[in-house]
């Protein structure tokens, strides 16, 4: 089955509406009890003691949740290679469970490779927001095969 997009489809400016995700509570502690077991993450009262006010998710869980949503909308459907890293991982407010956000993945800059000809290199910037607010910030670098 031929991919929908490819590197020529990712130009800088092109946004993507990946949908929304509402914040499943049992899968928000079930995440962090084994991947990141900070109380303010696993225990409702030590959250509600924390700065955040109440039981708050992991970065890890809401950049996953983000990853979700970019697999769904454009990886299961693009000639994409995998990712040499990124620049900037953020998470400037807390989610808590039951949050309605909306995920975006922005082009902001695109290139060929010189050395592999087959080969696009992608700056992207990956967003997920509750209203206006953003709550999980990322800039990498996707790789993307080319058509011709």
């Amino acid at each position: 089955m031929e991919p929908e997009i490819a590197y020529e489809d990712l130009t800088p400016g092109r946004v993507f509406d990946l949908g929304t995700i509402v914040v499943d509570g049992d899968e928000m502690v079930a995440f962090a009890r084994r991947f990141d077991p900070q109380p303010f993450h696993v225990d409702e009262q030590a959250g509600k003691e924390s700065i955040f006010g109440a039981l708050a998710a992991s970065g890890w869980f809401t950049a996953s949740l983000w990853m979700r949503s970019y697999a769904d909308g454009v990886l299961t459907r693009a000639t994409g290679l995998g990712s040499p890293g990124g620049e900037e991982i953020a998470w400037p407010a807390p989610v808590f469970a039951g949050d309605e956000l909306r995920s975006t993945l922005e082009i902001v800059e695109a290139r060929r490779s010189r050395s592999r000809p087959g080969l696009g290199l992608v700056k992207l910037r990956g967003l997920l927001r509750r209203g206006d607010e953003v709550v999980f910030r990322s800039t990498f670098t996707g790789m993307f095969g080319t058509r011709a």
